[in-house]
């Protein structure tokens, strides 16, 4: 026989199986849902990107109804800014706390670190972060985020220039080059997954430190008779 009616305004619901003996579901709280809701965005949109994701699969994978997802968020683009403004977030947060050495070299190989190590341990977040965004986000996208690293990366390269007699106005340009060689090559890696994150990284030091430590004061392009 079935069981009395579920009770939908409750936090509780007798349901009985084809056991024949009931058992009580505790049904999640709003904070709970949402989160949920959330963590299986962030999945679907680094499986598929923003434009195929629907929010019908990300009910689906809730159980729960459409209108739940809209409650919550409004739509797809209120989920996917949420999961997108913590990824943002989350990297930030690692790389900037990664950034505690005294020595350049070192902060080079924090921050390289730190970026692999997000990318080894939040692959769904990374994959989120890399795909393309939709039209109408403007920001929070990865070249923003890396954008955000090389405003932090400027800073530090803009006192050993000035220490080592070159222009500090082209610290930025210098912040752009190594950031963007540690995200693209970090791109790859996350493909690739091979070697180990700290032999990537000790190599990306090599590159960008050796060839900062014989820095042109004035370089010029032999192919443009600039020399």
């Amino acid at each position: 026989m079935a069981g009395p009616p579920q009770q939908e305004g409750g936090k509780r619901r007798r349901v009985v199986p084809a056991s024949g003996k009931p058992t009580v579901r505790v049904r999640m709280s709003a904070a709970q849902r949402r989160e949920q809701l959330i963590s299986i965005g962030r999945q679907i949109f680094a499986e598929r990107g923003f434009d195929a994701t629907s929010i019908e699969e990300v009910a689906s994978r809730a159980k729960v109804s459409k209108p739940v997802v809209y409650e919550h968020f409004g739509g797809k683009e209120g989920l996917y800014a949420v999961v997108v403004d913590r990824e943002v977030r989350s990297l930030l947060d690692r790389i900037t706390t990664a950034l505690t050495a005294g020595h350049p070299r070192e902060l080079l190989e924090q921050a390289a670190l730190a970026l692999l190590g997000y990318i080894e341990e939040e692959t769904s977040g990374f994959r989120v972060l890399v795909r393309e965004s939709p039209a109408l986000s403007a920001t929070g996208n990865f070249s923003s985020v890396m954008n955000d690293v090389a405003h932090q990366v400027e800073h530090i390269l803009g006192a050993e220039f000035s220490g080592r007699g070159y222009d500090p106005k082209l610290a930025e340009l210098y912040a752009q080059a190594l950031v963007g060689m540690v995200a693209l090559t970090g791109r790859w890696w996350l493909e690739v997954r091979e070697p180990r994150k700290e032999t990537v990284a000790a190599h990306l030091v090599n590159l960008s430190w050796n060839g900062l430590s014989h820095l042109e004061a004035k370089p010029g392009l032999i192919t443009a008779g600039g020399r």
